[in-house]
């Protein structure tokens, strides 16, 4: 059994900055692309960042220049350091893993969100 668990979420005045954490743990053979999401009330879930194993990183237009992907492979851990954080960043913010849990088989996995709200 796979668990993806968020942390770093919170309130922050506009022009901060938080740094969310997502650690994956279980029976884990390996873990291909790990990344961000968000949610916020009344909008579908977009992409934030994702980072491959290997390979270059995407980000939202949104984000550019704000936000950073990161991760440490030995630990299972993705980060994403936000900066210069804007009130419409406001969302629950969901980590996402495709992880192999065999050398054929691959599933993707949620974290359980982690608010961030950015006040004005």
């Amino acid at each position: 059994q796979v668990q993806l668990v968020e942390s770093g979420g919170g309130l922050v005045q506009a022009g901060g900055s938080l740094r969310l954490s997502c650690t994956a743990s279980g029976t884990i053979f390996s873990i291909n692309a790990m990344g961000w999401y968000r949610q916020a009330p009344g909008k579908q879930r977009e992409l934030v960042a994702r980072m491959p194993r290997g390979g270059s990183t995407n980000y939202a237009d949104s984000v550019k220049g704000r936000f950073t992907i990161s991760r440490d492979n030995a630990k299972n851990t993705v980060y994403l350091q936000m900066n210069s954080l804007k009130p419409e960043d406001t969302a629950v913010y969901y980590c996402n893993a495709d992880i192999l849990l065999s050398a054929s088989r691959s599933v993707g996995y949620w974290g359980q969100g982690t608010q961030v709200t950015v006040s004005s």
